[in-house]
């Protein structure tokens, strides 16, 4: 299945510089560019990407902005990977409680372009937990209101609380599977069941929710009650 892909960047040599390697790509389309956020978010209502590369940096509306808006939005929203010249972990993290799947700079090498693309439409993160965590570590406000919802946590079952905790410690499906004593494909199912409660698209934005909510705090990877 051809994947169709929105680029949003305000300098059009990098907006021709990603359609050439996407291109290439025989499943891979470029279905539109646009040059601020607010063309962004025009395109994906009239282009319905399955990705977009937003620039962070971008004149009228920045692509922060821009991803909240599109996510916000009634339907199956597309996955979104923000591009940055600056690898900072404050640009990293703002990104991520917007809503994106995933970061990349600029200078990334067309293999991983190409890669990350695909791995943002199969439903994936570009972050693993563990670097996921210690930028919430770091960057997140306890007990902030959740990406999922301020009440969203009390819809989980112990054992999904008890998952939640473990993924926010970046520990993967087969290790969690291990640490409960659980069959590889129950963890799968518990995951699955998390991020459906919770509103969530992925793994990443667990770790925020996680950590956001109160049910895990830096120091404290056992979790709270």
């Amino acid at each position: 299945m051809t994947l169709r892909v929105v680029i949003a960047d305000d300098q059009a040599l990098v907006r021709a510089g990603f359609r050439m390697i996407l291109a290439a790509d025989g499943d891979l389309e470029v279905v539109g560019e646009v040059a601020d956020g607010e063309q962004a978010v025009s395109a994906v209502r009239r282009l319905t990407p399955d990705v977009v590369l937003m620039d962070i940096r971008m004149p009228v509306l920045d692509g922060l902005a821009a991803t909240r808006r599109i996510l916000s939005e009634r339907g199956a929203p597309p996955r979104i990977i923000m591009l940055t010249t600056f690898d900072v972990d404050e640009y990293v993290y703002a990104a991520l409680r917007a809503g994106a799947s995933g970061f990349l700079l600029k200078d990334v090498s067309p293999e991983q372009l190409v890669a990350a693309v695909r791995l943002v439409a199969a439903g994936d993160a570009l972050l693993a937990p563990s670097i996921t965590r210690r930028l919430v570590e770091r960057f997140a406000a306890p007990a902030r209101i959740p990406v999922g919802g301020a009440d969203a946590l009390s819809t989980l079952t112990a054992r999904e609380r008890e998952v939640l905790v473990l993924i926010a410690r970046g520990l993967s499906n087969t290790e969690i599977a291990e640490h409960l004593t659980l069959s590889e494909a129950t963890v799968k199912t518990h995951v699955a069941r998390i991020l459906g409660k919770l509103g969530l698209r992925d793994r990443v934005q667990a770790v925020v929710t996680a950590y956001e909510s109160g049910l895990v705090t830096p120091g404290n990877v056992a979790g709270a009650s």
